[in-house]
């Protein structure tokens, strides 16, 4: 008999109100998702893929954050940029890191090979193709 380990990573509550705006709590969180006006709804919050690409960006931003601090760098400014594309009949996410002029090459590919690893891109890669890279350095004035 195998035993499998249960953890619970994360639960929501949804409730449908007019139209298509949701009603989302998240523990002590409370906020709203909507359809855009073009797609029939009242655009009383972020679309459900918009959240989804949130969700992503905020995870990478974290554990990047996360990992720099335990190095001693400063990624100050981090920017994560996300894009979600449907190509066919798969979809793919396009993400693009930014962060300050102190970071080196190498740091910056060590942080290439973190962002891959964050809690939520392995759960979505399992489902999705998700491409991360650096927007061009920023020169130092």
């Amino acid at each position: 008999m195998t035993t499998h380990d249960t953890t619970l990573l994360a639960a929501a509550v949804v409730e449908s109100q007019a139209g298509y705006t949701q009603s989302i709590r998240t523990g002590k969180h409370h906020f709203q998702a909507d359809e855009p006006a073009a797609l029939g709804g009242a655009d009383q919050g972020p679309a459900p893929y918009q959240l989804l690409m949130g969700s992503l960006g905020a995870c990478t931003a974290i554990t990047l954050k996360m990992y720099a601090a335990r190095k001693g760098w400063d990624l100050d400014p981090l920017t994560v940029k996300l894009k979600l594309f449907r190509e066919n009949d798969t979809e793919r996410v396009e993400r693009v890191l930014s962060c300050g002029p102190t970071v080196s090459e190498e740091q910056r590919a060590r942080l290439l090979e973190i962002s891959a690893k964050t809690p939520v891109t392995l759960t979505l890669s399992r489902a999705l193709r998700i491409e991360t890279t650096f927007a061009p350095a920023v020169p130092t004035p």
